[in-house]
């Protein structure tokens, strides 16, 4: 319950906490006690839809129910037995795939429908699982596709409890007023749930009931990596950890850590290791050791204060880092690492032992760097996957980085392009040609970059920040280009550009930082800062076109008088030349767009 409430605190793609949500599996609903008919024996099902009781017309075990040895009938134990051992061989995944085909065996035994005294069959049916919930249902055909499917099959009987639908020719399972449900008729989904809980709760029959999907994390591996477990198995059968001062248990050194044929853990083999005595009896260590999930489900905490021997952390130096800003993973561990790491760290947070409820505060998942042929690279296709370091070789690191940054947005899968790595490649020299090569650097700000400089900081800040780095190198191009028209470059423009650009392309950019004449690393240079007032256009440029032909282009202010206008467009060289001879017929202004004149 705590993992699902923890969800709602965190900046965390909605599709990874649904994944974690549908994992935990969260289910409100009652349990409701069914007596065999003819036996003392009774069982408890769960249900979610306890409302529809009065439909149930038969109950289902898991095959491995305890009480299926009891209530099955001498006639049909044979055809139980043989169904028991056919199911054994499956896993949980098949057996509960919705579309296999449903097969089951009756046990010959009836039970006692409490809200309406019927005798129901009981069947063993593999899609009931023995780990889920009670290993017991109660099933309600004329609502539930599966029960629907099962019925229609062995010829149950089908009973409508909710109003909606044909249910002769398949299940309503949507809501409706129930119906054939005595005293809960006319009562709509709610309304029949609340009331039928307090029946069963009034009746000593049921009671509301939460119930979760969930299930024991399978710890243990039969592997020599990983952490031995600190357990020893003693000969009168108890288990105990060992003394706080034989922690931290170290694998011993072994010659052979491969497993043996009978899947012991390698361990195993050391017998001075695993042989202890335990307060005077003897005993035998566990040889299992921890899965990896073990060490990553805390490492973040342990980076913190690695050289502690008292604590995991220093508590301070946990208030200080916790939680981590910002995780970048794959979705694939949304229910591995993602979720025990949660659930070591809140259990660790209620003892107090750690300071915040959640260890990441942000979850980005980044996209796949896929093959020319647009499928992730790997070893089925060598001929679409590309060496890193054959590209750092010929093109430099940094050309790699940038461009793997400005391939698309980072949580999208993007297809790599060779093209895209060389056009990439270029831009730095561009980059570079401009700040070493021009001769335009200059003390004097002459205004001309003004705007664009002060809008590419406040994009690259903001971009960053919103990790869109992609868009953050569009708008540092755009102020390349502008700086390539530019007649000078302002210094302190240029510096800041490349303290920007160095996060993408830290080598040439440490290079550019010691041209423009300093001798120390740019890293703890303070990032750039921006002027809003710079980022008000106070100039636009018009267009000039003469019988429908662009003929010219001028800056003007915004809104100018359109006499001003007129005379800046009729005084542009290139646009007299156009008139020269001909007389002006027609002369329309666009304001703060175009002006577009006609001669004849």
């Amino acid at each position: 319950e705590k993992l699902l409430e923890g969800l709602e605190t965190i900046d965390w793609p909605e599709s990874t906490k649904e994944i974690q949500r549908n994992w935990i599996g969260k289910s409100v609903g009652a349990q409701v006690t069914f007596k065999v008919d003819g036996h003392d024996d009774s069982f408890v099902v769960f249900t979610t839809r306890c409302d529809t009781l009065f439909g149930a017309t038969y109950c289902v075990l898991a095959p491995e129910h305890v009480l299926v040895d009891k209530i099955v009938s001498s006639e049909q134990k044979e055809a139980v037995e043989a169904y028991r051992k056919e199911c054994a061989t499956k896993s949980d995944l098949e057996r509960t795939e919705l579309n296999k085909d449903k097969t089951g065996v009756f046990t010959g035994a009836y039970a006692i429908n409490p809200v309406n005294g019927k005798k129901i069959p009981i069947w063993i049916s593999d899609y009931v699982l023995a780990s889920y919930g009670t290993g017991a249902i109660m099933a309600v055909p004329a609502h539930d596709e599966r029960d629907y499917a099962f019925a229609k099959k062995f010829g149950m009987e089908i009973i409508p409890v909710l109003a909606g639908g044909d249910v002769t020719q398949e299940a309503w399972t949507q809501d409706g007023l129930h119906i054939n449900s005595e005293w809960l008729d006319g009562l709509n989904k709610q309304e029949a749930i609340d009331k039928m809980i307090e029946w069963l709760e009034s009746n000593h029959i049921g009671q509301k009931k939460i119930n979760y999907k969930i299930r024991e994390w399978i710890f243990a591996r039969q592997r020599y990596w990983g952490e031995p477990i600190p357990v020893v198995h003693l000969e009168d059968d108890r288990y105990v950890a060992i003394s706080d001062e034989e922690l931290p248990l170290v694998l011993p050194v072994l010659d052979d850590y491969k497993p043996s044929k009978g899947g012991q853990s390698p361990l195993a083999k050391d017998e001075e290791w695993v042989n202890v005595t335990v307060d005077g009896i003897k005993g035998k260590r566990e040889t299992s050791t921890m899965p990896g999930s073990a060490g990553s489900s805390w490492y973040f905490l342990r980076y913190i204060d690695p050289k502690n021997d008292k604590a995991i952390a220093d508590p301070e130096l946990l208030k200080h880092w916790m939680p981590v800003d910002l995780y970048v993973g794959g979705p694939e561990h949304a229910v591995g690492h993602l979720l025990y790491s949660r659930m070591w760290n809140r259990y660790l947070y209620d003892k107090g032992i750690v300071t915040t409820k959640e260890p990441f505060q942000k979850l980005v998942h980044q996209g796949m760097i896929l093959g020319a042929n647009g499928i992730k690279m790997g070893k089925r296709y060598p001929e679409f996957a590309i060496d890193p370091n054959v590209l750092i070789e010929q093109y430099g690191a940094d050309t790699v980085r940038l461009y793997e940054m400005f391939m698309g947005p980072l949580e999208a899968s993007k297809p790599w392009s060779e093209q895209g790595v060389d056009g990439a490649h270029k831009w730095l020299e561009r980059v570079h040609r401009l700040i070493v090569e021009s001769n335009k650097l200059s003390d004097t700000n002459d205004g001309s970059l003004d705007e664009v400089y002060h809008a590419t900081v406040k994009k690259v800040t903001s971009d960053i920040e919103s990790l869109n780095l992609n868009t953050a190198i569009s708008q540092m191009m755009i102020f390349i280009n502008e700086c390539y028209k530019a007649e000078t470059l302002y210094k302190p423009y240029i510096e800041g550009f490349v303290q920007m650009f160095a996060c993408y392309a830290p080598h040439l950019g440490e290079e550019l930082w010691q041209f423009l004449g300093h001798d120390n690393t740019l890293t703890f240079e303070a990032w750039p800062s921006y002027d809003e007032s710079k980022l008000v256009k106070n100039q636009v440029e018009m267009v000039v076109q003469v019988n429908g032909k662009v003929r010219g282009k001028f800056m003007a202010n915004i809104d100018e008088d359109k006499k001003v206008v007129e005379e800046m467009a009729l005084a542009i060289p290139s646009v007299q030349a156009q008139m020269e001879g001909k007389t002006l017929r027609k002369l329309i202004i666009v304001p703060n767009r175009i002006v577009n004149i006609v001669v004849g």
